[in-house]
């Protein structure tokens, strides 16, 4: 009798929210035979790593087992799910791909972005899908996007079931209510594993329905005497849609703002998903000839991204449309754990420009979350009933908080598995344990690049940001001997009169460690090296700060 084994990693999407990636590693007699990927999307930028656009999962472990990995799974349409996907498919292997029909079609558009073509299986859902030794069963859930799905994994050493982003959602504004007969279902045919959305385990109670948020935009919209903008984020084609049929209500005008914006309302449109009579549509350089009264802007940057639609609304850096008093900012979206700083922000600025901004924290029902609260994720447990839970898709707390959800309906906490990204679970067909963790890092991808940006121009930009920059250029003739004093050219670090104090010291040190050492062009190099921290030790003691210290060479 083969003897299965199943390894479940986590590349991303555990305690970090966002970059959710999972692999499914089955094992026959202690070799790997199949994987299976759930999910591959982008997570976003701290506050510290300056310049960084998103992050990507690293997917390092799997160089050398490609072959063995059977397809990719897809849950839903959000960023923080599939877009990654572009990045590393290639490497992967390409892989077939499936997903519910907004999935796919969001998905294909983000290859497109970027000149590439792929096909994403569009599923059915009374369908068993046969991958390798695995077998998949996609399920119709609720969550803050169309189409969300969770996925029911057979495998010879049990069925997974994997419970991604979702709410119960009985009254859901467009589409039908999540699938209870199949969820139930897979609970009768046995769940060795619930892998489930724990993002709601802090608050009580069943989430609200989505359908309340469009009787708010309503409300809002109602009494509003200026212009009204209502953002969120880009792939919430249910709030969006909404807000849109206020928008036609009140007969205002409807002009979407950020590129992400416009590119999923049309992708959106395609499909039949949002309905919206041409007249209404306008672009942003014809909103000016409508009264403030007649115009509704869906616009991107909910999360106070630098350099979006809305940060530059609320910069004044948008010709065509500027804050008045009158206007109204809709947020319609609580912000991602370690965004609320920009959020915040972004909402002074908003409000220093005399608009009236309604957030979460002043209106409870301004935004409904896509994620299930305990009573959602306690449901789900009890139609499922597995032996084992394993919480993702959540922070630390939210872990524990699940655990004691978990405690609560009669698990032991060992029945309740918390990882941390890279650390992996064995599961056998008697018992589970911890294995060995695997090594992961963040992959940077800027404007310049996937990867090009490491923990050392990290630490540059940040010094930049707080201390400045020096640049020191020294000019030596074929001897190496000095033919002009040292030049110095700062930015961000001093200025005045103490500039030329400083500076006409730190000569003196860059003379005095010059004339010491008398470097040969073969110690050119560690002389930098040397004389960079000399000059940061002297700077730091003069005025206290840190500058980025540069040294240049120049022979002639």
């Amino acid at each position: 009798m083969n003897d299965f084994k199943l390894r479940f990693i986590p590349l991303g999407g555990i305690v970090d929210v966002t970059k959710n990636m999972y692999l499914y590693e089955l094992y026959e007699n202690n070799t790997l035979v199949d994987i299976l990927i759930v999910d591959c999307g982008i997570g976003f930028p701290k506050e510290k790593e300056l310049g960084i656009d998103f992050v990507i999962p690293d997917i390092s472990y799997l160089e050398g087992k490609m072959d063995k990995v059977r397809a990719v799974l897809l849950t839903h349409g959000h960023e923080d799910h599939i877009t990654a996907l572009r990045f590393h498919y290639d490497k992967l292997g390409r892989p077939p791909i499936f997903g519910s029909r907004l999935t796919a079609v969001l998905t294909e558009a983000k290859f497109a972005e970027f000149g590439l073509s792929v096909k994403v299986n569009e599923v059915d859902y009374k369908k068993d899908y046969q991958l390798g030794r695995f077998t998949a069963r996609f399920i119709q859930l609720t969550h803050s996007i169309p189409d969300a799905t969770h996925i029911l994994i057979k495998t010879p050493v049990g069925n997974f079931y994997h419970g991604a982003d979702f709410k119960f959602d009985l009254t859901p504004p467009y589409g039908p209510p999540p699938n209870f007969s199949a969820i139930t279902k897979a609970g009768d045919e046995g769940i060795l594993c619930l892998l489930s959305d724990c993002l709601g385990a802090e608050n009580e109670g069943l989430t609200l329905s989505e359908k309340i948020v469009g009787k708010t935009f309503d409300d809002e919209m109602r009494q509003t005497k200026g212009k009204f903008f209502m953002t969120t984020f880009s792939s919430n084609i249910s709030r969006i849609r909404q807000c849109v049929e206020a928008a036609i209500k009140y007969n205002r005008k409807i002009c979407f703002l950020g590129r992400s914006v416009r590119e999923n309302t049309r992708l959106a449109k395609t499909i039949g998903y949002l309905p919206i009579p041409e007249k209404f549509l306008i672009r942003e350089e014809e909103v000016n000839r409508f009264a403030a009264n007649k115009v509704c802007f869906i616009i991107a940057g909910s999360q106070g991204q630098f350099n979006s639609a809305l940060s530059k609304v609320a910069n004044n850096e948008n010709k065509n449309v500027k804050i008045k008093d009158g206007d109204r900012v809709i947020f319609s979206s609580d912000p991602i754990p370690g965004s609320e700083n920009e959020v915040y922000n972004l909402i002074e600025r908003l409000s220093l420009l005399k608009a009236t901004v309604v957030y979460s924290d002043i209106h409870n029902q301004l935004h409904a979350s896509g994620h299930g609260n305990q009573e959602d994720l306690k449901f789900l447990i009890r139609f499922t009933n597995p032996r084992y839970l394993l919480p993702i898709g959540g922070t630390i707390r939210h872990q524990r908080q699940y655990l004691e959800l978990a405690k609560d309906l009669g698990y032991h906490e060992r029945q309740v598995v918390l990882l941390q990204e890279g650390e992996t679970y064995w599961f056998g067909r008697d018992k589970g344990s911890l294995g060995q963790s695997i090594k992961t890092k963040n992959i940077y991808v800027d404007a310049y690049g996937v990867g090009d940006v490491g923990n050392v121009i990290l630490r540059d930009r940040q010094t930049l940001a707080k201390e400045g920059m020096v640049v020191l250029n020294l000019i030596i003739d074929q001897s190496g001997q000095l033919l002009i004093r040292p030049q110095f050219i700062s930015r961000g670090f001093t200025f005045g009169k103490d500039e030329k104090i400083i500076f006409a010291e730190a000569e003196k040190e860059t003379e005095r460690l010059f004339n010491l050492k008398k470097p040969k062009k073969q110690d050119v190099k560690n002389f930098k090296h040397e004389l960079i921290k000399s000059l940061e030790s002297f700077f730091h003691k003069k005025t206290g700060r840190e500058p980025l210290v540069v040294v240049e060479i120049i022979e002639i």
